[in-house]
C-alpha cells in the first residue's frame, strides 16, 4: 500500500475566538479543551495511524517558533518538518506547495497518499477517524480526490455542505446555508458538513491542480524551487508566493474536478469555529454552564465564562459568553458568537494591537509579559529558557533597566560581558549594543523597565541572532 503523508495546515488566525485567539497566537496553538493544543492533538492523532510518513506542518512564518516548541513538548514517533509560508494565500497554494515539496523530497520518487488535515479541528472518535482514513486512502490509491463529509448533528449555518449520491459520489458542494435550508439538508439525509479534510495521491493532486489552477501551480512550484532549508524549517520564496492567487482547495479544485469522492464520517468532529461551538461540544454543569478559571456565578444558566487572568463574577446571566484575558474582556450573547470577528475588524481599523498579540508574548528564547504601558515607559517580565539567548541588538529610542529576580543572567553591554545574579540589576543605555543570555539550568526571570520616546517592538536593530531573524 502507498504510504500516507500527513499534511497539517496550521495557518489562520481564528478571529471568532478572540480575545484568546490572536494573530500571533492563533486558535490552533490554544489549549481549549484539554492539556494539549489543537495542533498537538492533531499530530498525536496522526501518530496512531498505520504506515505513516513524518508529517509536514504548513505554518505561517510568524508562528514558526511557537509551533516548533509545541511539537517538541509532545512525544512523537517521527520528526516533524515545518513548511513556512511568508504570506497567507488560503489552502490551495498551501496544499500544492506541500505536495510539490514532498515530491521533490521523495528519495525514490514513489507516490504517496496525502492526508490533508487542518490543525485546529477537534475529533473525539479516534477509531472512527482511523477507519475513515483507511477508506479514504484506498479511494485515493485508485486516483480519487477524497473529501471527508461529516455526518451533521444539527442544522448548522456556519459550515458549507456536500451533497452525496450513490456510494462515494459527490453531487455538489453548497455554500453556508440559511437556517431553513440547513434544516432541509438535515432532513434529506444525504448532506454532510464540509470538514476541510482531504486525501489524494500526491501525483494526482499535482496533475489536477496544474489542470484546473495553473497559476497557483506555476507560482507555488517556483516558490518551492527557490525556497531554502533552515532545518527544521523550509522557507517558501516570498516573491513567487506574492504573485500566487489566493483561493481555497475547494474552489480551486474540488468543485471543478470529476475525480472527487466523499467519505461520510461520524467523528465527533468540530472545527471550534466560535465560542458557541466550544460551548456546544464541551461537558457542562447541571445548569448548562461551561466555566474555566476563577469564576463565581449566581443564577447563571447555559453560559460560557472563561477567566484567564483574574476573577470573573457573574449574576443573573442566561445564554451569555464572557471571556476574560489580561488585556481584554468579551461579553456577548452566545448565539451571536459568529460576530466576534467584527470586533477584530474594528480593532484593526482603529490601529490597535489587541487583535495581534497578548500581553504574554512567546519568543523562540522564552517569553515576555507586558505588566504596564505608559507614554514614556514600559515594564515587562522576561523569561529566558535555560541555555537560550536573545539577539545581539540595539535600540535607537529607548534605554533599559534589567533586574534579575530568578536565575543568573549573562549580559553583554558594549564591550563588557558580566554575570548578573538574583537581586542585582544592570543598565543598558540607548544606542548601546547588548545581549541577554541564560547560562544556567533553570529559567531566568527578570523585570525590564524601558524608558524612551518610542517603545515599539520594531525599534530593534539585530547584529547577530541564533534564530535567523532580521527584525
Amino acid at each position: 500500500m502507498i504510504l500516507l503523508q500527513p499534511i497539517i495546515l496550521a495557518g489562520g488566525t481564528g478571529s471568532r475566538l478572540w480575545p484568546m485567539s490572536r494573530e500571533l497566537y492563533p486558535k490552533q496553538l490554544l489549549r481549549l479543551t484539554e492539556d494539549n493544543s489543537l495542533l498537538q492533538s492533531t499530530l498525536l492523532r496522526v501518530a496512531e495511524l498505520d504506515d505513516v510518513l513524518p508529517p509536514l506542518v504548513v505554518v505561517g512564518e510568524e508562528h514558526r517558533f511557537i509551533a516548533l516548541n509545541q511539537i517538541k513538548e509532545i512525544e512523537l514517533p517521527f520528526t516533524v518538518e515545518l513548511l513556512l509560508e511568508p504570506l497567507g494565500r488560503n489552502t490551495a497554494p498551501a496544499v500544492y506547495a506541500a505536495a510539490e515539496y514532498c515530491r521533490r523530497s521523495a528519495d525514490d520518487g514513489e507516490d504517496a497518499v496525502l492526508l490533508v488535515l487542518p490543525a485546529d479541528h477537534l475529533i473525539n472518535r479516534k477509531e472512527a477517524f482511523a477507519a475513515a482514513v483507511q477508506e479514504a486512502r484506498a479511494l485515493a490509491d485508485e486516483g480519487r480526490l477524497v473529501t471527508f463529509g461529516i455526518t451533521p448533528q444539527s442544522p448548522e449555518t456556519g459550515y458549507g455542505y456536500i451533497a452525496g449520491g450513490d456510494g462515494n459520489e459527490v453531487l455538489s458542494f453548497v455554500e453556508k446555508p440559511d437556517l431553513e435550508t440547513a434544516k432541509s439538508y438535515l432532513a434529506a439525509g444525504n448532506y454532510f458538513w464540509n470538514s476541510g479534510m482531504f486525501a489524494f495521491s500526491r501525483d494526482t493532486l499535482l496533475a489536477e491542480m496544474e489542470k484546473y489552477a495553473p497559476e497557483i501551480s506555476r507560482t507555488m512550484a517556483i516558490s518551492v524551487d527557490k525556497g531554502v532549508h533552515d532545518s527544521p524549517f523550509f522557507r517558501l520564496q516570498t516573491a513567487a508566493m506574492g504573485e500566487c492567487p489566493s483561493d481555497s482547495i475547494d474552489y480551486a479544485l474540488m468543485e471543478k474536478t470529476d475525480m472527487v469522492a466523499v467519505i461520510p464520517a461520524d467523528l465527533g468532529w468540530s472545527d471550534i469555529g466560535s465560542w458557541k461551538a466550544l460551548w456546544e461540544i464541551a461537558d457542562k454543569d447541571v445548569d448548562g454552564n461551561l466555566f474555566s478559571g476563577d469564576v463565581i456565578a449566581e443564577d447563571v444558566n447555559n453560559s460560557l465564562i472563561r477567566a484567564e487572568h483574574g476573577l470573573v463574577a457573574a449574576v443573573g446571566l442566561t445564554d451569555i459568553m464572557v471571556v476574560e484575558t489580561a488585556d481584554a474582556v468579551l461579553v456577548a450573547p452566545l448565539d451571536r458568537s459568529q460576530e466576534v470577528k467584527k470586533v477584530v475588524k474594528n480593532l484593526k481599523e482603529q490601529g490597535r494591537d489587541e487583535h495581534l498579540l497578548h500581553r504574554l508574548v512567546f519568543r523562540p528564547w522564552g517569553s515576555y509579559t507586558v505588566l504596564e504601558e505608559q507614554e514614556m515607559f514600559q515594564i515587562k517580565r522576561i523569561t529566558v529558557d535555560p541555555g537560550m539567548k536573545l539577539s545581539l541588538q540595539m535600540h535607537h529610542h529607548r534605554s533599559e533597566h534589567w533586574i534579575v529576580v530568578k536565575g543568573t543572567a549573562r549580559v553583554t553591554c558594549g564591550d563588557n560581558v558580566s554575570l548578573v545574579m538574583e537581586n542585582q540589576s544592570t543598565y543598558i543605555p540607548c544606542g548601546e549594543k547588548h545581549r541577554l543570555e541564560n547560562p544556567g539550568v533553570i529559567p531566568l526571570e527578570l523585570i525590564e523597565v524601558q524608558n524612551g520616546s518610542y517603545l515599539g517592538e520594531d525599534d530593534i536593530v539585530r547584529f547577530d541572532d541564533d534564530f535567523g531573524r532580521n527584525s
